[in-house]
């Protein structure tokens, strides 16, 4: 199959081949409706510019590229600042990219000057867009996503274990129906949570029930709403004991809890994720598993650019959490 050329995209999109360089590097004054159209040619021919000559002339940007869905809340602000904080010392600068569209992402990845990248958990991202890095040499760090391919590295937090282990501590006090909350959208670290939450039910003997399975979208507001829901309509079938996907929704939990007039740990356990700031202040103190944010942030950086540099070809690594107890935790009666 020949090699498909800017000229066919500009064809395919019924456009200029100056308007698909313009479109491919970024260029603020184009058209956006003009850009998709350049943008879905691109992705329809599977073409992949030319960047060797671009970057043997330019020499190293000195750029990393952060591609994600979301920037919001306590983990991804934690996150955000140990991987600026990296590039730095590094001597590398960080370019943030918020994008659902893998057409978006693949765009600024093969059009803009970027030495590699790091892209958060994105499941856009297919393994046809995995190959075409692969081929082009382009290095990648996925966060909380595992890849295994030459040239890719994977930043991992265990949440499969951290789940179980976090189910297991509820188990050991004593309590028998555990609820837990998920993220509304398919997002890895909750699958995983879950996945470990159903292992530690079964290896106990415990019924695994879809009704203690409870939407929070990883947000205060909309896990205390489904608790609210929880209590008004669910009164006399409640869980004793509730695992959070993490600590924002485990808070929104028991605000909802306290606000019906319940006491927290007395009248029901309650344990999050992650251990962010104000896990420890919050009242009562939240119960939690640690992710080892710093770590993930600053191993990232390090991976890439030692990949970058020549001195990594990929790696896979799972960092481990570690169970944080406090007092919105206790023994049932």
């Amino acid at each position: 199959m020949a090699n498909i050329t800017i000229k066919d995209v500009a064809k395919e999109a019924g456009v200029s081949i100056g308007t698909v360089s313009n479109a491919l590097n970024g260029n603020r004054y184009i058209n956006p409706d003009t850009k998709q159209r350049v943008m879905d040619a691109v992705k329809k021919l599977n073409y992949i510019p030319n960047l060797n000559g671009r970057y043997l002339k330019a020499g190293a940007t000195k750029n990393l590229g952060f591609f994600t869905n979301s920037i919001s809340g306590p983990y991804f602000c934690n996150l955000m600042d140990y991987m600026c904080r990296q590039c730095e010392r590094r001597g590398y600068n960080l370019n943030v990219f918020i994008t659902k569209d893998s057409s978006v992402i693949m765009g600024n990845i093969l059009g803009k000057n970027l030495d590699g990248v790091l892209i958060y958990e994105d499941t856009t991202i297919n393994e046809n867009e995995i190959r075409i890095f692969e081929k082009e040499g382009i290095k990648v760090v996925f966060l909380d996503r595992e890849v295994s391919k030459q040239g890719v590295s994977s930043i991992l937090f265990d949440s499969y274990k951290a789940g179980y282990e976090a189910t297991k501590h509820l188990i050991n006090l004593g309590h028998k129906k555990i609820a837990f909350i998920e993220c509304v959208d398919e997002v890895t670290d909750s699958l995983r949570r879950k996945e470990g939450y159903k292992a530690a039910l079964r290896e106990c003997n415990l019924p695994i029930e879809e009704r203690f399975i409870l939407k929070g979208a990883f947000e205060e507001e909309y896990t205390y709403n489904t608790i609210k829901t929880l209590l008004k309509f669910h009164s006399s079938d409640l869980p004793d004991a509730f695992l959070a996907g993490n600590d924002l929704s485990a808070i929104g939990c028991i605000k909802a809890l306290q606000s019906d007039g319940f006491q927290v740990p007395e009248d029901f356990s309650v344990m999050g994720f992650d251990d962010i700031d104000i896990a420890q202040y919050f009242t009562p103190s939240l119960t939690t598993v640690r992710n080892p944010i710093a770590r993930q942030g600053t191993l990232a950086i390090d991976t890439l650019v030692d990949m970058v540099e020549g001195k990594e070809q990929g790696t896979i690594v799972k960092l481990e959490g570690n169970l944080i107890i406090r007092n919105s935790c206790t023994r049932k009666k």
